[in-house]
Protein backbone atom coordinates (compact mmCIF):
# COMPACT_ATOMS: atom_id res chain seq x y z
CA UNK A 1 0.00 0.00 0.00
CA UNK A 2 1.03 3.55 -0.44
CA UNK A 3 0.85 6.56 1.81
CA UNK A 4 -1.86 9.16 2.29
CA UNK A 5 -0.99 12.82 2.61
CA UNK A 6 -3.18 15.87 2.83
CA UNK A 7 -4.96 18.51 4.88
CA UNK A 8 -7.12 17.51 7.84
CA UNK A 9 -10.84 18.12 8.33
CA UNK A 10 -11.54 17.59 12.04
CA UNK A 11 -14.76 16.43 13.69
CA UNK A 12 -15.80 15.36 17.18
CA UNK A 13 -17.57 12.36 18.70
CA UNK A 14 -20.48 10.42 17.21
CA UNK A 15 -20.36 11.65 13.60
CA UNK A 16 -23.19 9.52 12.27
CA UNK A 17 -23.94 8.27 8.80
CA UNK A 18 -26.86 10.72 8.51
CA UNK A 19 -24.48 13.69 8.57
CA UNK A 20 -21.82 11.96 6.47
CA UNK A 21 -24.40 11.51 3.69
CA UNK A 22 -27.90 12.77 4.49
CA UNK A 23 -30.76 10.33 3.90
CA UNK A 24 -32.33 12.63 1.29
CA UNK A 25 -29.49 11.66 -1.11
CA UNK A 26 -29.68 7.90 -0.62
CA UNK A 27 -31.73 7.46 -3.77
CA UNK A 28 -28.43 7.64 -5.67
CA UNK A 29 -25.49 5.29 -5.65
CA UNK A 30 -23.52 7.46 -8.09
CA UNK A 31 -20.19 8.26 -6.41
CA UNK A 32 -20.04 11.80 -7.86
CA UNK A 33 -23.54 12.58 -6.57
CA UNK A 34 -22.72 11.21 -3.11
CA UNK A 35 -19.44 13.17 -3.03
CA UNK A 36 -21.29 16.39 -3.88
CA UNK A 37 -23.27 16.10 -0.62
CA UNK A 38 -20.67 14.51 1.67
CA UNK A 39 -20.63 16.01 5.18
CA UNK A 40 -22.98 18.85 4.18
CA UNK A 41 -25.16 18.60 7.29
CA UNK A 42 -22.18 18.92 9.66
CA UNK A 43 -19.79 21.03 7.53
CA UNK A 44 -21.26 23.08 4.69
CA UNK A 45 -17.77 24.08 3.50
CA UNK A 46 -16.37 20.53 3.26
CA UNK A 47 -17.34 19.80 -0.37
CA UNK A 48 -15.99 23.13 -1.59
CA UNK A 49 -12.68 22.79 0.25
CA UNK A 50 -11.79 19.08 0.19
CA UNK A 51 -9.02 18.09 -2.23
CA UNK A 52 -7.93 14.66 -3.38
CA UNK A 53 -5.74 13.14 -0.68
CA UNK A 54 -7.16 15.11 2.25
CA UNK A 55 -7.94 13.32 5.50
CA UNK A 56 -10.74 13.29 8.05
CA UNK A 57 -9.81 13.06 11.72
CA UNK A 58 -12.55 12.47 14.27
CA UNK A 59 -12.94 11.39 17.84
CA UNK A 60 -15.07 8.52 19.22
CA UNK A 61 -17.61 6.40 17.36
CA UNK A 62 -17.15 7.78 13.83
CA UNK A 63 -19.74 6.39 11.41
CA UNK A 64 -22.36 5.42 13.97
CA UNK A 65 -26.00 5.21 12.94
CA UNK A 66 -27.42 3.25 10.05
CA UNK A 67 -25.44 0.60 8.24
CA UNK A 68 -25.48 2.31 4.84
CA UNK A 69 -22.46 1.75 2.61
CA UNK A 70 -23.21 5.16 1.09
CA UNK A 71 -21.36 6.87 3.97
CA UNK A 72 -17.84 5.53 3.36
CA UNK A 73 -18.52 5.60 -0.40
CA UNK A 74 -19.31 9.34 -0.22
CA UNK A 75 -16.13 10.03 1.77
CA UNK A 76 -13.99 8.05 -0.68
CA UNK A 77 -15.65 9.66 -3.72
CA UNK A 78 -15.02 13.12 -2.22
CA UNK A 79 -11.30 12.37 -2.47
CA UNK A 80 -10.53 11.63 1.18
CA UNK A 81 -7.51 9.32 1.34
CA UNK A 82 -7.90 8.16 4.95
CA UNK A 83 -10.09 8.60 8.03
CA UNK A 84 -8.38 8.57 11.42
CA UNK A 85 -10.54 8.29 14.53
CA UNK A 86 -10.33 7.38 18.17
CA UNK A 87 -12.89 4.63 17.45
CA UNK A 88 -15.21 3.67 14.59
CA UNK A 89 -18.67 2.19 14.65
CA UNK A 90 -18.11 -1.47 13.75
CA UNK A 91 -20.43 -1.57 10.73
CA UNK A 92 -18.83 1.61 9.32
CA UNK A 93 -15.38 0.07 9.81
CA UNK A 94 -16.42 -3.02 7.89
CA UNK A 95 -18.15 -1.05 5.13
CA UNK A 96 -15.09 1.21 4.73
CA UNK A 97 -12.79 -1.77 4.19
CA UNK A 98 -15.35 -3.38 1.86
CA UNK A 99 -15.37 -0.32 -0.43
CA UNK A 100 -11.62 0.34 -0.14
CA UNK A 101 -11.56 3.41 2.14
CA UNK A 102 -8.51 3.30 4.45
CA UNK A 103 -9.35 3.97 8.10
CA UNK A 104 -7.11 3.91 11.16
CA UNK A 105 -7.97 3.89 14.84
CA UNK A 106 -5.52 5.94 16.88
CA UNK A 107 -6.82 7.75 19.99
CA UNK A 108 -3.65 9.85 20.41
CA UNK A 109 -3.71 11.10 16.82
CA UNK A 110 -7.45 11.79 17.03
CA UNK A 111 -6.82 14.04 20.04
CA UNK A 112 -3.56 15.68 18.89
CA UNK A 113 -4.19 16.44 15.22
CA UNK A 114 -6.09 19.66 14.51
CA UNK A 115 -8.15 20.97 11.58
CA UNK A 116 -5.93 22.29 8.82
CA UNK A 117 -2.86 20.28 9.83
CA UNK A 118 -0.88 18.59 7.06
CA UNK A 119 -0.71 14.88 7.85
CA UNK A 120 0.93 11.85 6.27
CA UNK A 121 -0.09 8.24 6.92
CA UNK A 122 1.99 5.19 6.07
CA UNK A 123 -0.50 2.36 5.64
CA UNK A 124 2.16 -0.36 5.83
CA UNK A 125 3.40 0.66 9.27
CA UNK A 126 0.41 2.56 10.70
CA UNK A 127 2.68 5.58 11.30
CA UNK A 128 0.84 8.91 11.33
CA UNK A 129 2.99 12.01 11.00
CA UNK A 130 1.57 15.49 11.64
CA UNK A 131 3.90 17.62 9.51
CA UNK A 132 2.38 20.85 10.85
CA UNK A 133 3.11 20.07 14.50
CA UNK A 134 6.09 17.74 14.04
CA UNK A 135 4.37 14.99 16.01
CA UNK A 136 4.17 11.30 15.24
CA UNK A 137 1.62 8.70 16.28
CA UNK A 138 1.44 4.95 15.93
CA UNK A 139 -1.85 3.70 14.57
CA UNK A 140 -2.77 0.11 13.85
CA UNK A 141 -1.30 -1.06 10.52
CA UNK A 142 -3.62 -2.98 8.23
CA UNK A 143 -3.10 -6.74 8.11
CA UNK A 144 -1.87 -7.86 4.65
CA UNK A 145 -5.25 -9.29 3.56
CA UNK A 146 -6.98 -5.95 4.35
CA UNK A 147 -4.26 -4.06 2.46
CA UNK A 148 -4.99 -6.21 -0.59
CA UNK A 149 -8.73 -5.43 -0.37
CA UNK A 150 -8.09 -1.68 -0.04
CA UNK A 151 -5.46 -1.72 -2.83
CA UNK A 152 -7.99 -3.43 -5.10
CA UNK A 153 -10.50 -0.64 -4.42
CA UNK A 154 -12.77 -2.79 -2.27
CA UNK A 155 -13.93 -6.33 -1.61
CA UNK A 156 -15.86 -6.82 -4.87
CA UNK A 157 -12.87 -5.73 -6.98
CA UNK A 158 -10.59 -7.94 -4.90
CA UNK A 159 -12.81 -11.00 -5.39
CA UNK A 160 -13.29 -10.30 -9.10
CA UNK A 161 -9.52 -9.99 -9.60
CA UNK A 162 -8.98 -13.43 -8.05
Amino acid sequence: MEKASGTVFKYGDNVDTDVIIPARYLNSSDPAELAAHCMEDIDREFVGKVKAGDLIVAEKNFGCGSSREHAPAAIKAAGVSCVIAETFARIFYRNAINIGLPIIECPEAAKGIQAGDEVEVDFDTGRIYDKTRGTEYQGQAFPPFMQKIIDAGGLINYINAR
